[in-house]
């Protein structure tokens, strides 16, 4: 590989979304725009979180660059390259756990590499480690009826972590948890980035949330979604509970309020 070529990848954003755009057909053939010209990069290993009101289609970008979907408009790259390449190296954590109830901790953590014909003993040691790392070490041969909430949502994430993902797409993971359970997880998942280096995309309906954990808050408009802000978080990292009380955090906080549910203007 050329010097030239090593630094052109070393630079490439982790992900970027250009002029992407997503509208659906009803079967009776009326048209409904949901995304609309969204454009904006996440750089390598920085945490990104997405905000606006429901419905304004923040899951259905979430969706489009994980590849579940495919954008009526522009394109979505991965480190420079087109999604639609089943890029390997993407890991998404959903609204839910979705534990398989027939299988103990461990092997519901090894699920994606076994689809892969990639399952090891030493990728079962991994996995173990990744228990261990959310606390629940003493938990892996147990299964999902066992545990908690709070505890099923750390297994799906070391099911995205296993196989060593690049890039983390959440979508509102902590949304159905309680307040305290949800508060916990919001330092685990800064702890776990911290520790993995990995690039995050992290959907929620929490301003709060969104301030706290993020390098830069999202917001997208009422539909059809368009990015209407795009605000830079410069607190320390580590983050602590004083953080959340600091002037600078309420700041941030009333400024993404005040672009919450802004229109597009486009129809």
């Amino acid at each position: 590989m050329t010097a030239e070529r090593e630094s052109h990848m070393n630079n490439e954003h982790a992900i970027s979304v250009n002029n992407v755009g997503m509208t659906f057909r009803s079967r009776d053939g009326e048209d409904t725009t949901v995304l609309k010209g969204l454009d904006f990069h996440v750089e390598p290993g920085q945490f990104v979180s997405i905000v606006g009101q429901s419905g304004s289609g923040k899951t259905t970008l979430l969706k489009t660059i994980s590849g579940l979907l495919e954008p009526t408009e522009g394109h979505v790259l991965v480190k420079g390259r087109p999604i639609s390449e089943g890029l390997k190296d993407i890991a998404m954590v959903f609204q839910g756990p979705v534990l398989l109830p027939w299988r103990n901790n461990i092997d519901n953590v090894l699920l994606p590499l076994e689809f892969r014909g990639a399952r090891t003993n030493e990728s079962r040691g991994y996995a173990r480690e990744l228990l261990e790392m959310v606390g629940l070490g003493d938990k892996a041969e147990r299964y999902s009826y066992e545990l908690s909430g709070g505890m099923q949502q750390r297994v799906a994430i070391c099911r995205a972590l296993v196989s060593h993902p690049e890039l983390l797409l959440m979508d509102e993971p902590f949304g159905a948890l309680d307040a305290m359970t949800r508060d916990s997880m919001n330092f685990e998942i800064q702890r776990i980035w911290q520790t993995t280096g990995c690039s995050i995309l992290f959907v929620t309906h929490s301003i709060s949330e969104a301030v706290w954990l993020a390098d830069r808050v999202v917001v997208v408009g009422d539909r059809p979604g368009r990015i209407v802000a795009d605000i830079v978080i410069d607190l320390p990292r580590p983050r602590g509970k004083e953080h959340r009380f600091s002037a600078a955090f309420s700041d941030y906080a009333t400024e993404i309020e005040s672009h919450i549910g802004v229109t597009t203007g486009i129809s």
